[in-house]
């Protein structure tokens, strides 16, 4: 279809593209894409091409598009009040409202949430809050924050650094001192191939508890992890990892920071990633399935035991200090009720659980045994696939080949957009939650093809 290429000289001349290659996008080496509509799972580009989002947006567009029950919400909402603050208890109905749904869908030991608007800016709060805690304590050394290498955690100063792969880090002179890193739970690439998964989750927590010995108990604050790698991977925990992790941290009282950005509202089949792994956070980081993508909006869900120590600061040292204008935003709050509601109602956290074990068993049975594929694992409506050059060494890829990139546009050229994840040749996978078991599918049969023609071009 021709265009008036007016549009694409703006966006080209005009338009700072995140997590782009800034010169090949400005040259015109890199296509656009301008989306213009989406119902379910599919979206729709200015050419009239339509796309099974097999990513859901950024893992977020959780309820599927086209949800006329979000966007009259969110019209409703500004036309009745676009904007009042959060300040020194001001609140609006859908502010104070989705805040109580989401402690009734929340673990039982937690309190309050606090809004934001992204999972980037909810982490920073959740920073914040740990030193707060460690300083009216009393423990003013009690600073270091301890993540994961390979975890996704946002790309700000503080979350960028507590993000683990290097692309978020390289130039920007992060990490900050403040974190520091440890072993990410990613069986498939162990170093020991002996290790069963129990054993590898044992080595996980020794080497976490080796490192906060190393550091001194008495400076570490806490530790972040999602309940799923998500962006480092998609890989679910091996088995015993989080009761592992959680005997450490317990041990050194140290914070547990669960990650739930891509987790929480039923990505697994479960309304929480703590719930469904038996974690038990001091904090739990809410956003993208909080709403759906249709405003934007984050929390950080408070445990009663953190709470009850925040609360003693301000009676010590008056209201607390940190805030942001858009905290609790009521139209971001009247899409998160009625994002929530049409879970319920739809039965979405039902439907990840049982579509997503017919998507993941299907993705094994389709390309588990391709040449090229070394791993496929997944949880609920999370799945990834990973290539590999010598499936019995686990051999990878020379990133200069970029495998996974070349599999990800042959999955495009079949309608399906996928992820190629960064830090190696792995296609993710995480649909909206309405995805249908023929939707499905669809996605796996389009895999397979893809990765058997990506392997038929290969050297010998």
């Amino acid at each position: 279809m021709l265009h008036n290429d007016q549009l694409d000289q703006w966006d080209r001349a005009h338009f700072f593209h995140p997590s782009t290659h800034l010169g090949q996008f400005a040259r015109g080496e890199i296509p656009n894409r301008v989306i213009t509509g989406g119902e379910g799972a599919y979206i729709v580009d200015r050419d009239g091409k339509r796309f099974l989002d097999a990513f859901a947006g950024l893992y977020c567009v959780n309820v599927g598009y086209g949800r006329t029950e979000i966007a009259e919400a969110i019209s409703r909402q500004a036309h009745e009040l676009a904007y009042y603050h959060s300040y020194v208890g001001h609140g609006t109905e859908a502010s104070i409202t989705l805040a109580h749904m989401i402690m009734e869908r929340a673990p039982k030991h937690m309190s309050k949430v606090y809004f934001g608007l992204s999972g980037s800016d909810a982490n920073e709060t959740n920073v914040k809050l740990v030193w707060y805690y460690n300083n009216i304590l009393g423990r003013p050394n009690k600073k270091t924050i301890i993540s994961r290498w390979r975890g996704y955690h946002g790309s700000g100063l503080m979350t960028g650094s507590l993000t683990g792969l290097e692309l978020f880090h390289k130039k920007f002179d992060l990490p900050l001192s403040q974190v520091i890193h440890t072993e990410a739970p990613y069986y498939f690439r162990r170093a020991d191939a002996t290790l069963s998964e129990e054993d590898f989750s044992a080595d996980c927590a020794a080497r976490l508890e080796q490192l906060i010995l190393e550091r001194g108990a008495d400076t570490i604050a806490a530790f972040i992890g999602e309940p799923v790698l998500g962006t480092g991977g998609i890989v679910p925990p091996p088995r015993g990892y989080w009761p592992a992790i959680q005997a450490v941290l317990r041990k050194y009282d140290v914070l547990l920071i669960a990650d739930e950005v891509v987790t929480g509202f039923g990505r697994l089949g479960s309304m929480f990633g703590s719930g469904h792994y038996g974690i038990e956070p001091d904090i739990i980081t809410i956003a993208k399935g909080l709403t759906s993508a249709y405003a934007p909006l984050s929390g950080s869900i408070i445990s009663d035991r953190v709470w009850q120590v925040l609360e003693r600061g301000t009676d010590e040292n008056g209201p607390i200090g940190h805030g942001w204008t858009y905290s609790a935003h009521p139209i971001g709050a009247a899409a998160g009720v009625a994002n929530l509601q049409l879970i319920d109602d739809l039965g979405l956290v039902a439907n990840a659980r049982k579509t997503g074990a017919h998507f993941v068993d299907g993705m094994r049975a389709a390309v588990g045994d391709l040449a090229i594929v070394g791993d496929v694992r997944g949880e609920g409506l999370l799945c990834a696939v990973e290539l590999v050059a010598d499936k019995d060494a686990r051999r990878l890829f020379d990133p200069a080949q970029k495998i996974g990139p070349q599999t990800a546009a042959a999955l495009l050229k079949r309608g399906v957009i996928a992820r190629a994840m960064p830090q190696g040749d792995i296609l993710g996978f995480a649909p909206p939650l309405c995805l249908t078991p023929a939707e499905a599918d669809l996605v796996v049969a389009a895999t397979a093809e893809a990765i058997k023609e990506v392997a038929a071009a290969l050297p010998g």
